[in-house]
């Protein structure tokens, strides 16, 4: 896989239920804005608040719909659960799988390069790792990033660190392998793929689609310069809907923009007040 990848959310109706329908309609208006593979069942997606039967629904659904390559999410903080949802989204259809760091008991590098090892070794998919300290607390250290690339199917990785010094060593200690690495943060998409990155996994790009594809499309054609400019323009935004607001921010832009985002499910709370007059004006702002 390689270009603008969105971390799709999921839409939930007031009474906590997925809403099927209008996840069929969010994944066709993400399309039509040319992103280039779709994430269900990821961070965004609230997966945490999902039971392994909903992310393997959600996945189902977001393959049916979808006419660009799928990447599920299927990590969990454990082995057992994390493989029966690999091989699941599998069935369901997923081109690959994206396998969140092991967290809540943790363990040591060594202990994520076994961890990663099995996993790949019993998944009918190629697997993707995914680095998000800022929601686990766990960093994958850049020399086990490397020690992994080697796997026939460790595929690649999302890296949603924020540091690009971290995706740099990535990039140098992958660079003799087949091995894609994304950019996991808005605010730092252009310089992740002026530092060598295969795309990025942005939740920038459930707001703002278009303009997170022609970061990648300028970086591309030669405009990194160009590419940056329009990075700059999007930070504020991306700080809001991720360190800020989170979830209920993205749900909040997203459907101030007129996509069927839905509403966020317990214990998350929409955004109301002054919080979504904030979020409102900056995807003015940024959008102008």
């Amino acid at each position: 896989m390689e270009g603008t990848g969105v971390p799709l959310v999921t839409p939930f109706e007031e009474s906590g239920e997925i809403d099927e329908p209008k996840l069929r309609d969010l994944v066709d208006w993400i399309v039509d804005r040319g992103v280039d593979f779709i994430v269900p069942a990821g961070s965004n997606s609230e997966s945490e608040l999902l039971t392994l039967d909903e992310r393997v629904r959600v996945t189902e659904i977001v393959v049916d719909q979808s006419p660009v390559p799928v990447m599920a999410g299927t990590g969990h903080p454990g082995f057992v659960e994390t493989i029966e949802n690999t091989n699941r989204a599998a069935e369901a259809g997923a081109d690959a799988a994206l396998v969140v760091t092991p967290f809540y008991f943790g363990t040591d590098a060594e202990g994520h390069e076994a961890y990663y090892r099995r996993v790949a070794d019993e998944s009918d998919v190629p697997i993707y790792l995914y680095s998000v300290p800022a929601k686990t607390h766990v960093k994958l250290d850049p020399t086990t990033v490397g020690a992994l690339a080697s796997h026939e199917n460790i595929h690649g990785m999302k890296d949603s660190s924020g540091n690009v010094t971290t995706l740099q060593r990535e990039l140098r200690l992958t660079r003799t392998e087949a091995f894609d690495t994304f950019v996991g943060s808005g605010n730092v998409y252009a310089h992740g793929l002026d530092a060598g990155a295969t795309g990025g996994v942005l939740a920038l790009a459930n707001v703002a689609p278009e303009q997170s594809v022609e970061i990648y499309e300028r970086n591309r054609s030669g405009d990194e310069a160009g590419a940056r400019e329009l990075n700059s323009k999007l930070v504020e935004l991306n700080r809001a809907i991720t360190a800020t607001y989170g979830v209920p921010g993205v749900k909040a832009a997203m459907r101030y923009r007129g996509a069927p985002a839905g509403t966020v499910r317990s214990p998350l709370r929409p955004l109301e007040g002054e919080a979504l007059e904030a979020v409102h004006a900056l995807v003015d702002a940024a959008l102008e």
